[in-house]
């Protein structure tokens, strides 16, 4: 069995937990909880309110749905009123005007503003409901002296309800509701921050923004050893799945569970059923996502634009050139697709942060669309040659030293500029790299890159960085007399913020192994495993 812990994800219940306190000490913080689909936004939220307790806070938590604006009046009055009574002696049901019924004893300012409500929903009288609905939290407050929090996941969808004015009306009562907290997820990020930004960028009543990333290497590591617990899956494989699933939880889960299924420890044979097949779970996912594009005025531009990608054609130039195609035309397509976060861009490099989906499209929906003669039984095999020699490229890759992998991405530098942390780094060009071993006993390997106008020099050290590590690197660094230096020390652990701090001050780069994957991603390359 799983333990709870796993989808926990602490850093963002603690907050959670952290910011519910602070409501009720007079501290109001809205939260807007964002990332992409599948990274777990949902079970952070379920996770969390298993757990917290508290008979002074009413908490609503409503998913916004594609639905008629009436329906969504009522789930609303519904879940609040519900979620009052849940401590009650009340049996219960779910049925808006038992709960009227019940809750009018306890709270009749508030019943008397929900019935005059419902009556406005009836006279269709959208330019009052928003701001009628969105106060009854406050009243709730003043009859009870009970905070509230409402959670409304997917929060976008309420531009489609038909609500006039909706974000105007929004931000008046977020600066004056005191006793309201507000938890927004989307898993629009790029409409989201926007939204954010344009919309709801307050002086009283803004929203922290908490971005939600995949499950971090070790995480992942973690989940698998627990979820396979009576299976002795080859440990490389089980780096491959890590790697592979891009530490999104459905994908580690339902790959694990085919495993957990399995006799044999077939991995190619798992992922065949799971994405090749039309039954298969994931390929029916990744079927109905792909319709969105197939079926709009562009949709060949934007397919072509992601099978490109998929297959490491991703720089923007590169794709212009394919696709025969003008920037200016070419970058209306691209950024349709940012806006839809189906792609993500870093300078000159674009990238389908979704390896799986990224996989799917180059190896399986391509190849069924440009087949002549859909021959099932030989795409099958094909397809299973595919993930084979993508499997032994990954492990071929986790037994080269790290000075070894890292003088092969120094090479595939071509002078372009990527995108790490806010900060713009230009990927020189090399006309010559060797290995290198320092003096001090702290930092003992490292690279040295010479471009035309540029001198790298990298260090590369496996165990937890120190403040002490980097200002003997500096020191190292002075020895080599180019006006134009690029410092740069590579470690697999996380750098702690002291030591980033320190690095700050002697111009030396620090990355981490998330920012390796990345680099190694741009470039269509297998990532580094703790």
């Amino acid at each position: 069995m799983i333990t709870q812990e796993f989808l926990d994800r602490k850093t963002y219940t603690d907050l959670l937990n952290k910011r519910l306190k602070g409501l009720l000490s007079g501290y109001r913080q809205n939260i807007a909880i964002i990332g992409e689909e599948l990274v777990g936004k949902t079970s952070i939220i379920f996770k969390f309110l298993e757990k917290f307790y508290d008979n002074r806070i009413v908490i609503s938590y409503l998913e916004i749905r594609q639905e008629s604006l009436e329906y969504f009046v009522k789930r609303f009055i519904g879940v609040l009123l519900y979620n009052f009574l849940i401590n009650s002696d009340v049996v219960l049901k779910d049925d808006i005007n038992f709960l009227i019924e019940k809750s009018e004893k306890y709270i009749p300012k508030t019943v008397e503003k929900i019935k005059s409500i419902l009556s406005l929903v009836k006279k269709k009288k959208q330019t009052e409901i928003f701001t009628e609905l969105f106060s009854l939290p406050e009243i709730l407050h003043s009859e009870t002296g009970k905070h509230c929090v409402i959670i409304l996941d997917e929060f976008l969808n309420l531009e489609k309800l038909g609500f006039k004015n909706l974000y105007r009306e929004w931000s008046k009562l977020l600066i004056t509701q005191k006793h309201t907290m507000y938890i927004i997820v989307s898993s629009l990020e790029f409409k989201a921050k926007t939204t954010l930004t344009k919309h709801l960028s307050l002086l009283f009543g803004n929203f922290e923004v908490i971005q939600v990333e995949p499950l971090d290497i070790k995480t992942s590591e973690q989940y698998l050893e627990q979820k396979l617990s009576g299976l002795s899956l080859n440990s490389g494989l089980k780096n491959f799945v890590v790697h592979f699933s891009g530490g999104y939880p459905l994908y580690l889960r339902v790959i694990a569970e085919e495993l957990s299924k399995s006799k044999e420890q077939n991995l190619a044979e798992i992922l065949e059923n799971l994405l090749f097949d039309a039954s298969g779970t994931l390929n029916q996912r990744f079927s109905n996502y792909i319709k969105r594009f197939q079926d709009s005025n562009y949709g060949n531009d934007y397919i072509s634009i992601l099978y490109l990608i998929s297959c490491g054609r991703n720089k923007i130039k590169d794709i212009a050139h394919l696709l025969h195609k003008q920037q200016k035309e070419l970058f209306l397509r691209i950024n349709h697709l940012l806006e839809l976060d189906t792609i993500i861009r870093s300078g000159d490099f674009l990238r389908i942060n979704d390896r799986v989906f990224s996989f799917w499209l180059r190896f399986i929906h391509e190849e069924k669309l440009n087949s002549l003669t859909f021959d099932a039984r030989k795409q099958k095999a094909l397809f299973k040659d595919k993930i084979g020699a993508i499997i032994n490229e990954f492990l071929a890759s986790t037994h080269k030293p790290l000075t070894e992998r890292m003088t092969e991405l120094l090479r595939l530098f071509e002078d372009e500029m990527i995108q790490m942390e806010r900060k713009k780094i230009r990927l020189d060009h090399f006309r010559e790299i060797k290995q290198l071993e320092f003096s001090n006993g702290r930092l003992k390997d490292g690279l040295i890159g010479r471009s035309s106008d540029c001198l790298w020099i990298v260090g590369v050290k496996k165990e937890v960085l120190t403040e002490e590590d980097v200002a003997d690197f500096a020191k190292e660094c002075k020895k080599y007399r180019h006006k134009l230096q690029r410092k740069v020390i590579v470690t697999l652990n996380d750098i702690d913020a002291n030591t980033r701090l320190r690095a700050l001050e002697e111009k030396v780069w620090t990355w981490d192994i998330n920012n390796l994957n990345l680099i190694f991603d741009l470039f269509s390359k297998p990532g580094i495993t703790a």
